[in-house]
């Protein structure tokens, strides 16, 4: 890992890792961290070959300890929301990539960081790994997102403690909130642990994953009749699908399936 790049990307098949690499200041989200993450994320949405997006942190003490505080430092208003916008547009198009984003909180994940973390598909933390929402504490709000995401994952009384205490989260009470599906694993084993899901879910049809990366996001503040009238014309499509041909011939066949094709252009509606 280049010691100069702000993050570095990796790819191995199907899984591209994204790793801020910032360890002097605990992974902090500075301008050009923002750029290249939100780089990194669009390019792997727009390929075809990539299938999941691990991101983590550096070294063994942060996953990402937030905004960079000495960018934020001295703004006026004006400035501030140009720079909090940029933020959550970057945290946005992670929170809509049409493959998962798997974050591996490898340790503190605070303020941005766990604003991060809340983007993701979903996450995977090591026992050493800690969240939490401090910025009340230094006279600020969560700015990326944390003040909407938190309590649609912990409910509102939760999330409104967390923020307005600056209390921290250790990685077995986030996991008992639902923070993360799977219990926190040893920092030996995260990245494994990772690798593993990732894997497993890049073996599923692709288009498939996709379509219910859409359902999920579009339909999270929708009324549920509107989410299900959604939820049936993706699985329409998905029931025409080749990719759907393809995966029923393997049950039938009892062989795994050969997924080529994220998106096949022969899918239409009847």
């Amino acid at each position: 890992m280049s010691a100069t790049e702000s993050v570095v990307v990796e790819r191995a098949g199907s899984i591209m890792t994204v790793t801020i690499n910032r360890p002097e200041a605990y992974n902090a989200l500075n301008a050009e961290v923002l750029r290249r993450l939100h780089a990194a994320v669009r390019d792997a949405d727009g390929d075809p070959a990539i299938r999941a997006v691990v991101i983590t942190g550096s070294g063994e003490k942060a996953f990402c300890a937030g905004a960079d505080l000495k960018e934020l430092a001295g703004m006026g208003a004006d400035r501030a929301h140009r720079t909090l916008h940029a933020g959550q547009r970057v945290l946005r198009d992670v929170e809509r990539a049409k493959i998962p984003v798997i974050a591996a909180v490898n340790g503190v994940a605070l303020g941005g960081g766990f604003e991060l973390v809340l983007a993701s598909t979903f996450a995977v933390m090591s026992t050493r790994a800690s969240l939490g929402l401090p910025e009340s504490g230094l006279g600020l709000m969560p700015g990326y997102g944390g003040t909407q995401r938190l309590p649609r994952v912990i409910g509102a009384p939760a999330a409104a403690h967390l923020m307005l205490t600056g209390a921290r989260l250790d990685a077995q009470r986030a996991y008992q909130l639902g923070l993360s599906p799977v219990p926190p694993v040893d920092p030996a084993d995260l990245m494994a642990t990772v690798s593993a899901l990732a894997e497993k879910i890049a073996a599923q049809g692709p288009a498939a994953v996709r379509a219910i990366l859409t359902a999920l996001d579009t339909g999270r503040d929708a009324p549920l009749d509107a989410g299900l009238e959604l939820e049936t014309g993706l699985a329409a499509l998905a029931v025409a699908g080749v990719e759907s041909a393809e995966g029923i011939a393997a049950f039938l066949e009892r062989r795994p399936p050969r997924f080529t094709d994220p998106a096949p252009a022969s899918e239409k509606a009847e």
